[in-house]
């Protein structure tokens, strides 16, 4: 036998991969920026395992994919250094790059791996469980508010009804006389 036939016998080794991140570890990357959810570029890298200049350089070379709303770069007076830190020499040499749930979801066609994949899919799945929890959400607020509305009114109805209820009970009755035949008077 040749070598050759050996190997085609043997069976291929499982591609190890990583194990898609916890969906904690994504729901704190989700971010609030000019009224979207977003996600910064070096969060989504490392995630991906990726280094975040191969993910830039990858977006740069498909822009066309990336419309405004799906990724845009921060403006200088959008200011994040405090809240995420900064490099060894002060500042990134970029402007970080956001990305929307659909920038997501375009990320992983121009990264291409099976890691981008897979986290791509948790990404997603996470992003949408919080839509439908904000749904959720806002029909009991809007149930509430209905609630509020009908209780509202009650309140005084109530308060006037216990006000003539102890105007009855209350009231200063003056003695009546009495009615019928009364000896001493006759």
């Amino acid at each position: 036998m040749r070598v050759m036939d050996t190997l085609a016998m043997e069976p291929r080794a499982a591609y190890q991969r990583d194990a898609p991140p916890a969906d904690a570890a994504i729901t704190g990357r989700i971010h609030l920026l000019r009224g979207q959810k977003v996600m910064l570029d070096r969060d989504l890298a490392e995630l991906y395992g990726v280094e975040n200049k191969q993910l830039k350089r990858q977006v740069r070379r498909n822009l066309g994919r990336f419309p405004e709303d799906f990724m845009f770069e921060l403006s200088a007076n959008e200011n994040l250094r405090s809240q995420f830190g900064t490099s060894s020499w002060g500042g990134s040499r970029y402007a970080p790059m956001v990305f929307t749930e659909q920038g997501v979801a375009m990320l992983s066609s121009v990264l291409n791996s099976e890691q981008a994949i897979l986290v791509n899919i948790q990404i997603i799945s996470v992003f949408t469980r919080m839509r439908e929890m904000l749904l959720s959400h806002r029909e009991i607020l809007h149930k509430m508010e209905q609630l509020e509305g009908r209780v509202t009114g009650h309140d005084e109805e109530i308060q006037a009804l216990f006000d003539h209820l102890t105007a009855l009970v209350s009231s200063t009755e003056h003695p009546r006389k009495a009615i019928g035949f009364k000896p001493h008077e006759a």
